[in-house]
């Protein structure tokens, strides 16, 4: 695939996170298909627009929310209009100007195209807690520290 249609999956990717990071429940679920589905740091399952936008507004009123930090670790085609992009994210808790390693997660993104674009069919966000080996979750930490700089 061209890095056209790279850059485009990065960018649904990218519009994913600052839905987070501006704390906007809409912008995030705008970026799914009508029946895609997001699967939380917690194991939450949400599938569709309107029970993302349901299940992320909430946590947005009564939470403050650290903004994401990430680096697009791969973008795959499985064809023309369907991608797979893997990630790394960490958080910067508020009041904070370091990562916390408790919130580190990979993050699993597939994407389809279709007359509107490019959108999300999953997102996975799994906790990257590498029990029993710290020396992974210091690796990660200090690559998305180099974000930060």
């Amino acid at each position: 695939m061209t890095s056209s249609a790279s850059n485009e999956v990065i960018a649904l990717y990218q519009k994913l996170l600052d839905g987070w990071n501006n704390r906007n429940a809409v912008a995030m679920a705008e970026q799914f298909t009508e029946k895609g589905e997001m699967i939380g740091f917690d194991g939450s399952q949400a599938i569709g627009r309107e029970e993302i936008f349901s299940h992320l507004q909430p946590i947005f009123e009564s939470h403050p929310t650290p903004p994401y930090v990430s680096k697009v670790k791969d973008v795959r085609f499985l064809g023309s209009d369907i991608a797979i992009l893997r990630a790394i994210a960490g958080m910067v808790p508020p009041g904070h100007s370091d990562i916390d390693p408790k919130f580190n997660a990979h993050h699993t993104l597939v994407a389809v195209k279709s007359e509107e674009g490019w959108r999300i069919e999953l997102f996975q966000n799994t906790p990257a807690q590498f029990h029993g080996r710290p020396e992974l979750v210091e690796q990660m930490t200090e690559e998305l520290r180099q974000l930060l700089k």
